[in-house]
């Protein structure tokens, strides 16, 4: 059956993605939750291709059975459970653990069953399985964004699928005879070139669809474990369960080298300084404060003089607050020191951009990639970045200003990275990659940026220009 959403040639993983939820939602294919975008989708007839799990002969095979808790595959959940099978599913984005078993009432009627296969029933019905149990699961099922007829699957990006089965390999709960089974829509059955399918990609075995059961006979190997250089730490702090992982391996004697692509750029989304509070203080304070600021040749103590300060700290907060970006992991302003005086970013730094902390070799050479379109996620872009095998040692995020900055070693892995960013698109717009303009006037971004330091009496200015912005260097 030919596929009704055709790739084009030299699609990435992204691209593909974007195709098929653009497709499903002009198309009204999917019902709630809506935009489909970023989401595993919930289709129409989702119960229906669900139903057909119970056809499989390895289903009736099977005592213990993975379901992910993706909405579309609620019917698959429920299948498992009325035919009395044990149900294990993931922890949610893998937060306390890998799996949960329902474990639904004694004697539960149909209404206590569909509710045990829902979200509600990882919450109320279940029993934590930890990496030590003797668990063998003989069928797993999963959600795709896009899976080829030979087998190939895309998720959503994020890699859950993938590490969730790497770390059944490595617990022993699956081997080469376990069934992957993948539900999804017609349409989300599309030409996946084999190119773009890595060692540690899951394949599957079958594809279920409201109108079609496909056998893939897919030749490719599955994960025999989690590849670690494809982690980094920051990956393992947001994940305890495979940190654990990591330390049992590497007790072991395995090789557990984490990879270092993009982990300059990553830590600060989400171990930034933790967000400031800001205290409201009483109108009448302020404005004294605010007079004293007018009278900078009276001489103050060093305490009075961070009375001074605080205010007008406050204030630039709220601001920044109003501006926000539209992403939660760069809403957190960063502090520069100079000497005792603290200082907030300049307006431009404040409108959502995401630097790394860590200190650039002066020979680094920055990438600028514009025309970003408006709702984009930094993880998306990373995501594209990954695709293209152009990670950077850094990545500036200046969302609201529809770029980004991307820094590389040297200008060989630059002009590397430009090759491989051209013709890269996100949410069908096409990006402008080229030498950022600190480079082509021969400039180097790794180079100091520093200006005099103020004296202590004088509230120092933010600069707005546009290439400080951009530089974001080290203070």
């Amino acid at each position: 059956m030919e596929p009704v959403i055709k790739i084009n040639r030299g699609a990435s993983k992204w691209d593909i993605r974007q195709r098929v939820w653009d497709y499903i939602e002009e198309k009204n294919l999917a019902n709630f939750p809506r935009p489909v975008h970023n989401r595993i989708p919930n289709f129409k007839g989702a119960y229906t291709a669900c139903a057909r799990v119970s056809e499989l002969p390895v289903f009736t095979q099977s005592p213990e059975v993975k379901v992910d808790p993706d909405k579309p595959l609620e019917g698959a959940r429920m299948a498992v459970l009325q035919a009395q099978k044990t149900l294990l599913v993931p922890t949610p984005r893998l937060r306390t653990g890998l799996f949960n078993k329902i474990t639904p009432p004694q004697g539960a009627t149909k209404e206590q069953l569909r509710i045990c296969s829902s979200s509600q029933g990882v919450r109320d019905f279940s029993v934590p399985v930890g990496l030590d149990a003797k668990v063998k699961v003989d069928l797993v099922v999963v959600g795709s964004v896009a899976v080829s007829e030979k087998g190939f699957r895309i998720g959503k990006g994020e890699g859950y699928a993938d590490m969730e089965y790497g770390m059944m390999a490595s617990m022993e709960a699956v081997n080469e005879s376990t069934v992957v089974v993948t539900i999804v829509h017609d349409c989300q059955v599309v030409n996946i070139p084999e190119e773009l399918i890595e060692s540690h990609d899951l394949t599957v075995d079958y594809i279920l669809t409201p109108t079609r059961v496909i056998k893939t006979d897919c030749q490719l190997p599955k994960p025999q474990g989690i590849v670690w250089t494809k982690l980094d730490m920051e990956k393992l702090e947001k994940i305890p369960i495979l940190k654990t992982l990591h330390a049992l391996e590497e007790q072991a004697g395995k090789d557990v080298t984490l990879g270092v692509a993009l982990a300059a750029a990553e830590p600060a989304l989400h171990t930034a300084q933790p967000k400031r509070q800001t205290r409201r203080r009483p109108k009448r304070n302020t404005q004294q404060d605010a007079e004293g600021e007018s009278k900078q040749s009276a001489p103050r103590g060093e305490g009075q003089q961070k009375g001074r300060l605080r205010p007008a700290r406050v204030r630039k907060e709220s601001r920044g607050d109003d501006k926000g970006g539209d992403e939660r992991e760069i809403g957190e302003k960063r502090k520069v020191k100079s000497g005792r005086n603290m200082r907030e970013k300049g307006p431009e730094e404040k409108s959502g951009e995401v630097t790394s902390q860590r200190k650039i070799p002066a020979s680094v050479t920055t990438v600028y990639l514009g025309g970003i379109p408006t709702g984009v996620r930094v993880s998306e872009l990373k995501t594209a970045l990954r695709e293209r095998e152009a990670p950077p040692l850094r990545l500036t995020w200046q969302g609201a200003q529809h770029r980004a900055f991307l820094d590389y070693n040297d200008p060989e892995a630059a002009e590397k990275a430009l090759e491989a960013l051209q013709g890269l698109s996100l949410n069908g717009q096409s990006l402008q990659a080229e030498l950022a303009k600190s480079q082509r006037g021969g400039k180097r971004s790794g180079e100091s940026n520093r200006r005099p330091r103020p004296s202590p009496a004088l509230k120092p200015k933010t600069s707005t220009s546009t290439d400080d912005a951009a530089e974001t260097t080290e203070q």
